[in-house]
């Protein structure tokens, strides 16, 4: 190395960056139950069994599915468990969530469970932040946990300004 040459110590570092934006859906859908409804509040069983039979599922490939109402309509549980068995005949994942902070709390924590955590074992980890609004904080913590028992060393933040955990 020549004399004044910067060196790049952040790119020599063995440390992993666990960036949860990596596992944000490529594609978010919404579909609202109230579609299905007789002026959107009431379930008819037949008519409404009939409407979702009939209903084209081909938008939602490929999309991470937020199943909702967006009526006050008072729905019994198994509605939004036969829309979700709608789509999962189609190989489409589904999420029942009033909200999207919701849907996306829920969808992290599905992804998250899915994480082969071993593979991290005995590495420094810095789990990166100030990332996508839209990754709830609870997703941070169940890395955190996650990585607690495995990892040599945990760290939040970027490389350059990191806030240790562990």
């Amino acid at each position: 190395m020549a004399e004044g040459e910067i060196v790049n110590k952040v790119a020599q570092s063995p440390l992993i960056t666990f960036n949860l934006e990596d596992y944000l859906p490529a594609r978010v859908e919404q579909l609202d139950i109230a579609q299905f409804l007789d002026g959107g509040y009431l379930l008819r069983e037949k008519e409404f069994r009939a409407s979702l039979q009939d209903f084209d599922y081909s938008p939602f490939v490929g999309a991470a599915v937020r199943i909702h109402c967006s009526t006050d309509a008072i729905l019994p549980a198994w509605a939004s468990i036969l829309v979700a068995s709608k789509l999962s005949d189609r190989n489409i994942r589904s999420f029942w969530a009033p909200t999207e902070e919701a849907f996306f709390a829920q969808y992290y924590r599905w992804k998250l469970a899915q994480v082969h955590w071993s593979s991290f074992e005995g590495k420094p980890i810095i789990i990166k932040g100030c990332g996508d609004a839209r990754i709830p904080q609870d997703a941070y913590i169940q890395t955190a946990d996650a990585l607690k028992g495995i990892a040599k060393k945990i760290s939040y933040g970027e490389a350059c300004s990191a806030v240790p955990l562990k």
